[in-house]
């Protein structure tokens, strides 16, 4: 089958529409992709942000619930260094250490110290010195220059890992870490990862997402069994991942669309709750995760994709799902790579942004 991204936008908002393949947007140049629920963000090279989608819960930060599927500035934002999308709320780290956030604020997951939803920018209160950011689904992390981490937001499986499960509209310390330099947020788990390559987790452990080798929700983090010499993390909503120096990746967790990776599909809570390898993958510089796929970046500058591929999130053509790493067809020269809901974006070197999947009007939780 010949490769089909989509044509102008990377999808259709209001419409109940499949899209499958590979197509362009017409923007500029862009450091980096984040990929929410059903929104996407673009921090560009002028440290302005963008954002497209679904804007719902003011995700686009605007001033406004319209979505659009072409990207939007977002205004009184500048001096952007990362950004990070998760379910229905929209995160930014200024390169003056402070943290914006934007969109639903139910849970405090915007830690301004309210849940009112904001459809502008605020502060995140009590952060400065801030060199890492990452959303989950209702709950937020931030890694100070320190090397502590910070999290706010919902705190019902103890995500928030400072030992309690009150949610919290400010940020609040990760209990016993230090040395941090990565961080990940998944659906109701966090990861943190190490100066000295270890793994840290904490948070809900029902399908083995934590790696401890138990399904024993943590409120404060524990070690992930068997990790070392890790480069980088990532989180989906029952699933996480690592990749490691020598350019393998790792994953645990659950497994009910093969996306571990390992050539398995397991239709039980806990598939491995401890890391297996992903076979057949090397050279990758770069992973991203969500709700039930999860993508690889190569130093070839292809991408590689595998798990649920139910609105052709995967990119390769059909809607079936894989269980083993699938090269996504036509693409060449991506340096960064995103996954969302149930879609996919990737950034090439030209400076155009790619994407795959669905992104329908769905309402914030």
């Amino acid at each position: 089958m010949k490769n089909k991204f989509l044509a102008n936008s990377v999808f259709l908002l209001f419409a109940a529409y499949l899209a499958f393949g590979l197509a362009p947007l017409a923007v500029s140049a862009a450091p980096m992709v984040a990929a929410g629920g059903n929104h996407s963000l673009e921090l560009r090279n002028d440290g302005t942000v963008w954002a497209w989608g679904d804007n719902t819960a003011g995700q686009f930060g605007n001033g406004t619930t319209t979505g659009s599927n072409t990207p939007v500035q977002v205004p009184g934002l500048s001096g952007v260094t990362a950004v990070a999308a998760a379910d229905a709320h929209s995160l930014a780290l200024k390169e003056d250490g402070t943290v914006w956030a934007w969109g639903y604020n139910s849970y405090g997951q915007l830690g301004d110290g309210t849940t009112m939803d904001r459809f502008t920018p605020v502060q995140v209160l009590g952060l400065n010195g801030v060199r890492a950011i990452a959303a989950g689904d209702g709950h937020s992390l931030a890694v100070n220059k320190d090397g502590t981490v910070w999290a706010w937001g919902i705190n019902t499986h103890g995500q928030l890992g400072d030992g309690t499960t009150r949610s919290k509209q400010i940020p609040v310390q990760v209990q016993g870490l230090s040395g941090i330099t990565a961080i990940a947020a998944g659906g109701s788990c966090s990861l943190a990862l190490k100066e000295d390559g270890t793994v840290w987790a904490w948070g809900r452990n029902n399908r083995g997402q934590l790696g401890d080798g138990t399904n024993t929700v943590r409120y404060i983090p524990v070690q992930v069994a068997g990790l070392t010499d890790v480069a980088a993390i990532s989180a989906g909503s029952f699933s996480s991942f690592a990749l490691k120096s020598d350019g393998t990746v790792w994953a645990w967790g659950y497994n009910m669309f093969g996306q571990l990776g390992n050539g398995t599909v397991v239709e039980s809570n806990m598939a491995s709750n401890t890391p297996v390898q992903v076979p057949g993958l090397t050279n990758v510089t770069a992973i991203a995760a969500e709700f039930q796929h999860t993508l690889a970046l190569k130093n070839d500058g292809t991408v590689w994709a595998w798990g649920n591929n139910h609105y052709g999130q995967l990119g390769d053509g059909p809607a079936t799902y894989s269980n083993v790493p699938v090269q996504v067809p036509g693409l060449t020269n991506v340096t960064a790579i995103a996954a969302g809901w149930s879609h996919s974006l990737a950034l090439k070197n030209d400076g155009s942004i790619w994407g795959a999947g669905k992104q329908a009007l769905r309402p914030a939780r």
